[in-house]
């Protein structure tokens, strides 16, 4: 008889109504400083705060923030890469979200 393994995923739930600041979020990411200004700059980022020092950004942005990492890695995307691909990202989820409430998903 065939055994079937399992498989178990192990993750964190970051609650929206978290925040971070530029350097908890550089630091759980591995983004620089540096970067997350360049993002925040170019619109991809909205913190809360009137500059760097005082920024706080949510939960939210700490899954965005990680593409954002991986886009500028992996593809060698710059800051204003970066913001275009996350903004096409946003329309493709919010597109599938739509085809969803129609009963029209995948």
């Amino acid at each position: 008889m065939r055994e079937i393994g399992s498989v178990y995923l192990q993750g964190e739930i970051v609650e929206e109504h978290l925040e971070f600041t530029l350097v908890e979020l550089c630091r759980v990411t591995g983004a620089t400083e540096e970067q997350l200004s360049v993002w925040v700059e170019e619109g991809a980022f909205e913190p809360r705060g009137a500059g760097p020092h005082d920024w706080r950004f949510s939960g939210a942005s700490l899954r965005r923030a990680l593409t954002a990492q991986r886009l500028t890695r992996d593809l060698e995307l710059n800051g204003p890469g970066v913001a275009v691909v996350l903004d096409l990202l946003d329309r493709i989820d919010a597109l599938r979200a739509r085809l969803a409430q129609h009963g029209l998903d995948e």
